[in-house]
Parts: C-alpha cells; structure tokens; sequence
C-alpha cells in the first residue's frame, strides 16, 4: 500500500488513530505476513471487545494494506462520523433487509480491485462469558463462494484489557499488552463451486469458526468450549402400554 495514495481522508483517520494506539498498546504482531499476499483477502477476526476493531486495523494497516470493515448502516448516518467513513472506503450494511445484498456487491467490488475487506463473522462482540469465539453468521463464507478470495483467520488477545464488554470498563494505562496473531487461508477447497445453500454456507462459517477459536487457544492457552450446543439426541419410548 503506497502511503502517499491514500488521499487526504485515510491519512487523516491515520494520523488520528494511530499516535492513540502506539501509546495505548504494547502489541505483539504474529502472521502479518499472511495479509501481504496479492490481490483481495476477506480477513474474519475474532470479535471480544469494542476495541478490537481499532487493534484490527492497527495489524492489517501495518502488514501494508488498507482495511475496509463491513459495519452497520446506523453508524454510517451519525453526522460527521458516516462521512469520514464512508470516505475512508468502509462498507455499510442494512442488516436483516433486501438492500443487504448491496452490501454484498460491494464487497466484491472491493475484492476485484484487491482490497482487504474485515468481515467479522459471528456479527457482534462474542456472548460467550470467556470470550472464546462463538457459532458464526454467514456472511464471510457467501463472500467466499462468490468470489474465491482467501479467508485470512485473525485472532487477538489484549483488547478485552482496552473495554472489558462483561463490566464495561475501560482501561487508559499506557502500553496495555495486546497480541494478534493472522493465520493461514482457512482450508474451504472442499466447497469450491459449491451452490450457496443454508447447509453449504453453515459447515463454510463452522469451518472458518473452529479455526479462530483454535488459533485463539493457542494465544491465550486453556480450553475452549464447543461454538454451540449440540441437540440432545431424541429419546425413545421404553416399555409397552
């Protein structure tokens, strides 16, 4: 990404957030080179605080490329903020609607032209009380199917120290430690040309799902749980009337 092409806007979101950032965090940056192939990427993060999205782009700015985050459409409208997002090339997205898949469309558009598009999967801050990554929507693998660009895993451990989303608490020390770590493509060759059915997008989503928690697992140790309940098995009548 040459720096001097960015144009005013994406400069000045720069020199805005990262000066804030470099105090703010510690960061430990694993994989970055996973963002510096060519041509587009979908990078799927993990998602456990209000933060991580600024962390996010922190890593993929300094791996060289220009994040484009998918976000809601009510952000877009607040004054002054949905202007200097838009400006700054970030996609907006009706949730739930018919216009969604204009969304979509400009994901594509944004892949084509080699962009790096943040799409995180399951959608909002993980409900899990751990915050281990939870089941995913399926956005990232219909973008995937329709396109064929990589899915690039990122994980991130250390924002849920900037805002805690369990307390709502925001810590302000200086140099707080936050670690990321990009890994490789998520293996979806199985699905290659697959129609775009309910199931085909579901196991896609799970496959992209257990990769971030087991990434995670690796950045933070311990266990983590099962992405979803899995249904009881269904009980059998004993005995005759």
């Amino acid at each position: 990404m040459a720096r001097r092409r960015l144009g005013f806007w994406r400069r000045f979101a720069v020199a805005l957030v990262k000066p804030v950032m470099l105090a703010w965090t510690r960061r430990t940056w694993h994989g970055i080179e996973q963002l510096r192939r060519p041509g587009g990427v979908i990078i799927v993060p993990n998602h456990i605080s209000h933060a991580d999205p600024l962390v996010c782009a922190h890593f993929i700015y300094d791996a060289g490329r220009w994040p484009q985050f998918l976000g809601k459409a009510s952000v877009f409208r607040v004054p002054v903020v949905g202007y200097i997002l838009h400006r700054c090339r970030q996609i907006p997205v009706e949730r739930e609607t018919a216009t969604a898949v204009k969304s979509l469309d400009r994901l594509i558009a944004a892949l084509d032209a080699g962009g790096a598009v943040v799409i995180y999967p399951e959608g909002t801050i993980t409900r899990e009380p751990q915050l281990w990554p939870m089941k995913g929507k399926t956005g990232a693998a219909r973008l995937a199917l329709a396109t064929g660009a990589p899915v690039v895993p990122v994980v991130m451990w250390g924002p849920e120290r900037l805002f805690d989303p369990r307390t709502s608490r925001v810590g302000l020390r200086p140099r707080t430690p936050v670690t990321v770590l990009a890994g490789p493509p998520v293996d979806l060759d199985r699905w290659a040309g697959a129609t775009p059915s309910r199931v085909v997008l579901e196991e896609m989503t799970d496959q992209i799902m257990l990769t971030l928690r087991d990434l995670l697992a690796g950045v933070r140790g311990g266990t983590p749980p099962p992405l979803w309940e899995r249904p009881a098995s269904p009980r059998t009548s004993e005995g005759t009337e």
